[in-house]
């Protein structure tokens, strides 16, 4: 990963994936000592690439989008791109912290989806798959350290697996997403809204950038997810300006610009019509760790037009 920018300025530090030779793969594997210091940060910020973490030992607690999950090994994080976190008094970490973008995921979309699924809570206890998903990262290791013939390869196969054995151990169900359009159009659209400055933009150049109509876009999103696009977008512009709220200092009308909305007083009354708060009270809170259950950001707020 590459240097964080200063965590004192207004903006949450963005980190982006950096792979050392002789690998050149949008991926990485290591310990959190190999991985460098990065992996163990206690300041909030977010990526540009996917995270999976699999804790075997260490205290403290991650913080994933102000929610706050103590530590009880063995505990799977699965960290998307644009979400934020940080380790909370985090002391002797130890397990496997695999990185990668998006282009280096096998040909299976739902993983994305999958990846989605997992990164709803900050830490999930893998049950009966923690022995198979140990094995198989200390597989995948020894492939990234060793470079054998056919790794690459072997690296995208068993990142599937990965991903599967932990939405097996750790979604409601153990269930796999299906692959059919609307998924795979709804992965994307969420892809995209998870992205920092996303709110600015409106539903239809998201429509225009995957090539559907908002009619349809309307339709295989709420097929796939019950809810509408409209929606989804404003659950993100929610969560992001809670992350601006709680994770930097900029204004109330600087939160606002930066997640689509000029007028700062209509953005207040969106604000507290989602959250049952104002900012100021929110950033309070928030600050103060409070907790209030109007803090926690992942779960999904109910749907509307």
């Amino acid at each position: 990963m590459d240097e964080p920018r200063d965590p004192r300025l207004p903006d949450i530090p963005l980190h982006r994936l950096q792979v050392p030779l002789p690998h050149l793969l949008p991926f990485a594997i290591g310990t959190f000592d190999t991985i460098g210091a990065l992996s163990r940060a206690a300041f909030p910020h977010r990526h540009t690439f996917y995270e999976i973490v699999y804790v075997t030992g260490g205290r403290g607690a991650h913080v994933l989008d102000l929610v706050h999950k103590p530590l009880d090994p063995p505990q799977l994080c699965v960290i998307t791109p644009g979400q934020v976190h940080h380790w909370a008094d985090a002391d002797g970490l130890t397990g496997h912290v695999v990185l990668f973008n998006e282009d280096f995921l096998p040909d299976h979309p739902q993983d994305t989806a999958a990846l989605r699924t997992l990164a709803t809570r900050p830490g999930h206890t893998p049950g009966d798959e923690a022995g198979p998903i140990a094995a198989l990262l200390a597989d995948m290791g020894r492939e990234y350290r060793d470079l054998p013939a056919g790794y690459r390869d072997v690296l995208r196969a068993s990142l599937h697996i990965l991903i599967l054995r932990a939405l097996r151990a750790c979604a409601p169900g153990g269930a796999v997403p299906a692959r059919d359009r609307a998924a795979e159009l709804a992965a994307a659209f969420t892809r995209l809204l998870g992205m920092p400055g996303a709110g600015r933009r409106p539903v239809t150049s998201y429509a225009r950038e995957l090539g559907v109509s908002p009619g349809h876009l309307q339709t295989l999103v709420r097929q796939a997810t019950g809810r509408t696009p409209a929606g989804l977008r404003r659950q993100q512009q929610t969560l992001e300006a809670k992350r601006l709220l709680s994770g930097t200092r900029l204004t109330v009308r600087q939160v606002a610009a930066e997640v689509g909305f000029a007028d700062p007083a209509y953005f207040c009354r969106f604000f507290r019509r989602e959250t049952g708060m104002t900012p100021g009270a929110f950033r309070e809170a928030a600050g103060g760790k409070h907790h209030d259950p109007r803090i926690g950001s992942i779960a999904a707020a109910p749907d509307g037009p």
